[in-house]
């Protein structure tokens, strides 16, 4: 399954006839891509499944459509296992950015959670996942695909939010108030927790 965002809404790519979000069921063959993505733009539609019988073929054939903009980012936990979050544009974010010409994913992973909120001292632990969502950018949709990992860092500096970029704030949030940050944020944000949630709370880390 591929889940792809426009505007915090989801176009689910998938092999099962599940439905489980109620969402309308399209065959992709049978589909044009342009009319859904404006359907959800305007509100129109909340999400759509997209029905594949070869899937990985019908992926690669979506993301020929579009530009894609890969980056790179980061799921931070200090030694009390608090998330670092970034606040940009009156939501609550994790540290990311386009990766650089002849940069590794997990090299610009890295440098971006650095430049974004100041941190060093940072171990990358293990691939989480990847997300996709659907922008605007000069006049055109752009593809995103974030990389994110799992990192680690026992900094105890002042972290120092990159201004220039937007953002306003850098702080780590213990359990509570990660939850409250996670109420006003992004599907593909939350989605990036509760893989961490998932797969290595319960791990040692340090």
């Amino acid at each position: 399954m591929y889940k792809v965002f426009v505007n915090d809404k989801p176009i689910i790519y998938t092999t099962s006839i599940k439905n489980e979000e109620d969402f309308p069921v399209y065959i992709y063959k049978n589909t044009i891509i342009e009319e859904l993505i404006y359907k959800l733009k305007v509100g129109k539609l909340s999400g759509v499944y997209i029905y594949s019988n070869n899937l990985i073929e019908d992926w690669l054939d979506f993301k020929l459509k579009f530009k894609v903009i890969t980056a790179g980012g980061g799921l931070v936990l200090n030694e009390s296992k608090k998330v670092l979050f970034i606040y940009r544009g009156n939501k609550w974010d994790l540290p990311k950015g386009r990766v650089e010409e002849g940069e590794g994913l997990e090299e610009a992973a890295i440098r971006e959670v650095e430049e974004e909120c100041g941190i060093e001292k940072l171990v990358i632990k293990q691939k989480l996942l990847v997300t996709y969502h659907l922008f605007m950018q000069q006049n055109e949709y752009r593809l995103k695909e974030t990389h994110w990992y799992l990192m680690y860092s026992n900094y105890k500096g002042v972290l120092t939010p990159q201004l220039d970029e937007g953002i306003t704030k850098a702080v780590f949030k213990d359990e509570k108030t990660t939850n409250k940050a996670l109420q006003n944020t992004f599907a593909n944000i939350k989605m990036v927790y509760e893989s961490y949630l998932e797969t290595f709370k319960n791990d040692t880390l340090s």
